[in-house]
């Protein structure tokens, strides 16, 4: 998922290419999701921006935004795999780790949700050549919304007043003091409060495991049990890569060569996953997420998630432990449903069923008793003994009088047969003798 290095990439190239300038035409295309989960429609977006002057772009964490000359402005989240392409130039933050040849990309691209055209234009004195910008999601987790407000006040206005500040923007707010009462009023594993947007905006998991990395933090220690030292440690590594990201426009090249964040990608992998120093990163859950730590650097020197007393329990049930919790209780319920239902009740269930099937006449039931495996025919020919024997002694009672209407409506157009060719009466025979009559 693009964070804020990744974000703040993007509104550089908005800007580089967008600013002052006239949107000539805007072809949006409905998607119930990206624009109708947030109140808008792909025609109100393409009536409210085509026309308006670019006045700026901006970003508050993973959001961005684009202002124009009059309300209202665009709103953008691009999700999972949400990205701005422009016809002129290549935005992207990664390449493949091998060259391969490459294909020249079609344009407009796949998975497009809006296509802004600009015309060649002369800008502050300085001729502009014609762009078309397109906004692309694949995964259809992107989200394009219109806020009516001024531009100054568009921070005020939701979804950005529901986010926390920005640890690069917003640094006079995001001081030790802010960042001390927000840890100890909580009581979270601590990578599940950096990636919580509502405390603070655009850390993600690969710079969360960055920031706990560089401070010596293990990710699952609860927030609320660090002292004065680690906190300022966390602090300095917080606003040191969060920095170091935007300035860089994500670009990993550009990051130091002592970051984890270089040699993490390859979990799974044979002699991958090390330091250049030779020590191992190993991964693990906190919060739901994969999390990539050096156990040697990142100490546990307080209660972590799964280790606290069970004295509170409401306490205890932070993010990680309820999604260990979740797993553990997935796996009990899938033992449980195997206990109450075995294998062997099932299948008697099952015989039940066939039973049933033999006393009513229908065709198919009585086919599908003939065909039926040998251990099926042994069941059946079991329970028909005690009905033969009985109608020997009192004929017109086997089978539930069956057999007696059968026999009555036989006798007037046939001989009955004689007593010593006579045999138990099974399935097949019954639906014989009534398709005939």
């Amino acid at each position: 998922m693009p964070e804020i290095g990744e974000v703040a990439r993007m509104v550089h190239y908005l800007r580089k290419h967008l600013l002052n300038r006239t949107v000539k035409t805007c072809q949006a295309f409905e998607d119930e999701i990206i624009y109708g989960k947030v109140g808008t429609s792909a025609t109100a977006f393409s009536k409210a921006t085509e026309g308006r002057k670019v006045t700026g772009a901006a970003q508050q964490g993973k959001y961005f935004y684009v202002t124009f000359d009059k309300p209202p402005h665009a709103v953008m989240h691009l999700g999972m795999t949400g990205w701005m392409k422009f016809d002129t130039e290549d935005t992207v933050y990664f390449k493949q780790a091998k060259e391969k040849e490459v294909k020249e990309e079609e344009w407009p691209p796949r998975f497009m949700k809006f296509l802004w055209k600009f015309e060649a234009e002369k800008v502050d004195g300085e001729d502009r050549e014609a762009v078309e910008v397109a906004f692309v999601d694949a995964r259809r987790l992107a989200r394009i919304r219109l806020v009516d407000c001024e531009a100054e006040e568009i921070r005020d206005q939701t979804p950005l007043k529901e986010n926390g500040p920005d640890p690069v923007r917003d640094k006079g707010t995001v001081t030790v003091e802010w960042l001390t009462e927000l840890l100890r009023r909580k009581k979270v594993p601590v990578k599940a409060l950096l990636l919580d947007q509502a405390n603070l905006s655009g850390v993600g998991n690969w710079v969360a495991d960055e920031v706990l990395y560089q401070a010596r933090i293990h990710p699952e220690q609860y927030c609320n049990t660090f002292d004065d030292k680690q906190i300022k440690q966390l602090h300095n590594s917080l606003i040191s890569v969060c920095t170091t990201a935007v300035e860089t426009l994500a670009d990993s090249k550009q990051f130091p060569d002592e970051w984890i964040m270089k040699y993490r990608w390859d979990k799974g992998k044979k002699d991958a996953n090390v330091l250049p120093n030779g020590e191992k990163i190993v991964h693990l859950k906190v919060g739901g997420r994969t999390s990539a730590i050096v156990p040697t650097r990142q100490k546990k020197t307080a209660a972590v998630a799964g280790d606290v007393d069970s004295e509170d329990p409401d306490e205890v049930e932070a993010k990680p432990a309820k999604g260990r919790k979740r797993k553990s209780k997935v796996d009990d319920e899938a033992d449980a449903d195997e206990d109450e239902a075995p294998p062997p009740k099932r299948s008697g269930r099952g015989k039940k069923n066939a039973v049933k099937y033999e006393e009513d006449d229908s065709d198919a039931a009585a086919e599908e008793d003939e065909t039926r495996a040998p251990k099926s025919k042994g069941r059946s020919k079991k329970k028909a003994e005690p009905r033969a024997a009985k109608a020997k002694d009192d004929e017109p009672q086997a089978n539930g009088g069956a057999e007696e209407n059968a026999a009555k409506k036989k006798s007037k157009s046939t001989k009955p047969t004689p007593k010593k060719e006579q045999k138990p009466p099974t399935p097949g025979e019954r639906k014989s003798t009534r398709t005939k009559a």
